[in-house]
């Protein structure tokens, strides 16, 4: 994988093959964050990155100038991993070892920008959960937009929060306001 735009431009990143994780092709992510681009300043944005595997999408945040960022993940090496690519690349992130689900219960933080990348097995409903969790617990600050990375077979047009999707082959963002 590699970093797309940014400060970080063009750096390549070599994951572990151990890690249990499916990075979002280089082509969706230049995609998701040419839509982006237009919708936020980076340097002006908080962000949290759930099921953030790799931290592939945490880095390009950090590449184009996000500085507040959460990355939570419950495997530990690749919380490991995120810690130790983000401190090479001077990317000052907050990195969480936790189950997802149980860090979503909480609320003591906002976010502008949430993105969630949950393994493509997930039941519906919990992916679902993770929609229905961020909007009940307040997670979004105002204007603020969630995305959730799926595969084709799941579509969120019923959800009160739903505002559109985009599919790039395998990949599928949804995005709530």
């Amino acid at each position: 994988m590699r970093i797309i735009s940014g400060s970080l431009k063009g750096r390549r990143i070599l994951a572990p093959k151990k890690l249990p994780v499916r990075p979002t092709t280089d082509r969706s992510k230049e995609a998701l964050f040419n839509i982006l681009t237009n919708w936020v300043t980076f340097n002006e944005i908080r962000v949290l990155d759930l099921f953030s595997g790799t931290g592939n999408i945490s880095y390009e945040f950090g590449s184009r100038g996000v500085s507040e960022l959460v990355a939570v993940d419950q495997n530990k090496y690749c919380v490991r991993f995120i810690e130790e690519i983000s401190n090479k690349f001077g990317l000052n992130f907050e990195v969480v070892n936790q189950n997802v689900f149980k860090f979503l219960q909480k609320q003591n933080q906002s976010f502008d920008v949430i993105f969630a990348d949950p393994p493509y097995d997930l039941p519906h409903s919990k992916f679902k959960k993770i929609a229905d969790l961020i909007f009940e617990r307040n997670w979004l600050k105002e204007k603020g937009m969630l995305i959730l990375e799926h595969s084709k077979e799941y579509n969120f047009e019923d959800h009160p929060n739903f505002e559109s999707s985009r599919n790039y082959g395998s990949n599928n963002f949804s995005f709530f306001e």
